[in-house]
């Protein structure tokens, strides 16, 4: 698998969050993914749990998107994990938002501060490497593809297992330092660039 390095570009982030009606001083987390257990979007709204517990002024500015449709056997899967942001108190920071067209896809990347893939499993890890080809760093499970597909403290972090609490520290300490970001944005993009199509 590879990545498409024409339509994966980086961009202007303000712009593409006006494209898309994000609001601009947004905390932006997404997930992109099939709805399903083994793709781990629970351990992302159990993070963003933890971090508004640990630093409450984060609610008013952050946003986690979790964009995909269910698919196989996971019918229920959406309703569980919306059950799990009201149990946890995070609906009003948790958006469920429909998978979006290659077109638009980009656009929601950029937009983001971070895109979060909390995988139980991953053999390669493709939405990880869009994601670093428009500029965004990635916070992923060490695991699978996902190790080679994320640079480790280049184009984004890695962390070891699905404790929330773990994922929260990660997260929050990246939300904490704009400048590392960019760094790790910087890293993103020439990272994603060994892993275009004429490569693969």
């Amino acid at each position: 698998p590879g990545v498409d390095l024409d339509a994966f570009i980086p961009g202007n982030q303000n712009s593409a969050r006006k494209e898309l009606g994000v609001s601009e001083d947004a905390i932006v987390l997404l997930f992109v993914g099939r709805i399903q257990p083994h793709k781990g979007p629970d351990v992302l709204i159990k993070a963003a749990a933890e971090m508004v517990a640990h630093s409450p002024y984060l609610r008013a500015k952050l946003a986690v998107v979790i964009m995909g449709g269910v698919s196989g056997s996971g019918v229920n899967e959406l309703e569980n994990l919306k059950s799990l942001a009201k149990f946890l108190k995070v609906e009003d920071v948790t958006h469920f938002v429909d998978p979006a067209s290659r077109t638009v896809l980009p656009d929601w990347y950029r937009a983001s501060d971070l895109v979060c893939v909390p995988s139980y499993s991953e053999s390669f890890g493709l939405v990880a490497l869009e994601a670093q080809a428009c500029g965004t760093p990635v916070v992923a499970t060490a695991i699978g593809g996902l190790r080679t597909a994320v640079s480790d403290g280049i184009s984004g972090s890695l962390v070891d297992g699905h404790d929330p609490k773990a994922w929260s520290a990660v997260i929050s300490r990246l939300i904490a330092e704009p400048q590392r970001r960019l760094l790790l944005s910087m890293g993103a993009v020439e990272h994603a660039s060994h892993f275009g199509w004429e490569a693969t």
